[in-house]
């Protein structure tokens, strides 16, 4: 009975999350709102629940100004509620999180942790205090942030992950001894699990960032000699191919080639195609295991779909088409309906508030959520948006995945931090375990892509 009742709940929150993240309740929640206001355009007060309710279907399809609107209800019309009033206040800092405003967040996360820390959304507002304070570049007081939780909220549900941030948060603001002193704290308080292995890649990193060779080479042997990669963000793949470029630049050429030649190149190994280049790069000789080929066979799970709106939006801007169809076959596997849980839509799977920055240079002045189910409207935008990101990276197509997935600002810190550039150096450092994940899929999507067409798209 008991597991029914579990069952029962889990169902019904989950049709609830899915209601707030369709089409039907955000077009149902914009008409209650046009019926829900004073001459004065101004919204009426409503019961606490309802406000919450309209706020996080417009958060859930990312129309932050108006749920914000009706957070703003709730904190001026029910200080008193204690089940409302983290949520409304969590829900502010974490929609001006989502626009870059990141100073303004920090504002909000403070009143939170102020008056709630004992709540899910206090604890949760820490955490996110802290991830605001590192866009900002103040590293030092990202670190006591993080270490703040870590003090406060020993079991909380974003424990590993401070540990991990506080490394990389004094690493970034230059205090070394420090962020290798919590390295040796996360390996010991996490003995045996896979955030202690990421405390141990993040130095490994570290040490390639202050090209520290020799550290670098034996913090990679640390790691393999562990072997416990698994549900850690780090693969032993990647472990190999930073060692082989620290003994690489240590000049110690005939391990590097050793090193390389110790990665299959197949299509599940990212690394095996960047340890191939080198092999390539350093004349050797060897040749790599291959376990698979990129073959005719491919091309029913590799299509070429709207070549024209492709050729016409992607070629223009100097985008190669292959690539759009790469990040096109992970986003939405070619299907123009596609909705994400994150309000993405289409092909590209676009959501609303990027589409709007850049559907007038598209050619699309007037944009709807719905028009980017449209095929050509989502390639266009999608074009546009990527040809910026093209710029922004200087061409890293790993940088341009990240950035796709993770954030415009968090590619950009990873890219950053990575020294010296370089494109498996920079996949190192990306810091979220589904971006890197995606940023492997894409680039290996755009390897077969590459092999199997021309950039007009034409079957090789």
């Amino acid at each position: 009975m008991k597991n029914s009742i579990l069952l029962f709940a889990l169902i019904f929150a989950f049709s609830l999350d899915a209601f707030a993240q369709s089409d039907a309740s955000l077009r149902l929640v914009i008409e209650k709102d046009r019926s829900s206001r004073d001459s004065q355009n101004k919204l009426f007060t409503l019961t606490a629940g309802e406000h919450l309710s309209r706020a996080d279907i417009y958060m859930a399809n990312r129309h932050f100004p108006e749920a914000r609107e009706h957070w703003q209800k709730v904190l001026e019309n029910y200080p008193t509620d204690t089940n409302a009033m983290p949520k409304a206040l969590f829900g502010m800092g974490r929609s001006l999180m989502w626009e870059r405003q990141y100073e303004k967040s920090v504002s909000w996360f403070d009143k939170l942790t102020k008056d709630y820390a004992a709540t899910k959304d206090g604890r949760e507002g820490l955490a996110f205090k802290g991830a605001c304070l590192v866009r900002l570049g103040k590293n030092s007081e990202a670190a006591k942030t993080y270490e703040l939780y870590a003090t406060m909220f020993p079991t909380g549900e974003k424990i590993e992950s401070a540990y991990l941030n506080i490394i990389d948060a004094l690493r970034e603001a230059g205090k070394y001894p420090e962020a290798n002193l919590w390295v040796d704290k996360t390996q010991t308080r996490f003995s045996g699990m896979p955030v202690a292995t990421n405390a141990l890649h993040a130095r490994l990193r570290m040490e390639i960032n202050r090209q520290n060779w020799n550290e670098a080479v034996k913090t990679a042997d640390d790691l393999l000699f562990g072997k416990n990669f698994s549900n850690s963000m780090v693969t032993a793949d990647e472990v190999k191919y930073l060692k082989g470029f620290a003994l690489e630049k240590l000049g110690r050429k005939v391990e590097a080639v050793a090193a390389y030649s110790s990665i299959n190149d197949n299509l599940a190994s990212y690394y095996g195609g960047l340890a191939s280049e080198k092999l390539r790069q350093l004349n050797s000789g060897s040749q790599i295991q291959k376990t698979s080929i990129v073959s005719a066979k491919y091309t029913k799970d590799y299509p070429v779909v709207y070549r024209a709106e492709l050729l016409r939006s992607a070629k223009s801007l100097k985008i190669d088409p292959r690539f759009v169809l790469a990040i096109m076959k992970q986003e939405s596997s070619f299907r123009a309906n596609a909705k994400s849980p994150s309000a993405a839509r289409g092909l590209l799977q676009l959501v609303f508030d990027t589409a709007i920055k850049y559907n007038k240079k598209a050619g699309y002045p007037s944009l709807q959520p719905d028009d980017l189910y449209q095929p050509g409207v989502n390639i266009a935008i999608g074009s546009v948006y990527i040809s910026e990101l093209k710029n922004e990276f200087s061409g890293l197509y790993e940088a341009i995945a990240a950035s796709y997935n993770g954030g415009e600002d968090n590619a950009a810190r990873w890219l950053n931090r990575s020294k010296p550039k370089d494109a498996g150096i920079f996949t190192s450092e990306v810091g979220f375990a589904e971006t890197k994940n995606y940023v492997y899929k894409v680039m290996s999507n755009y390897r077969v892509y590459r092999e199997l067409y021309t950039e007009d798209l034409i079957r090789k």
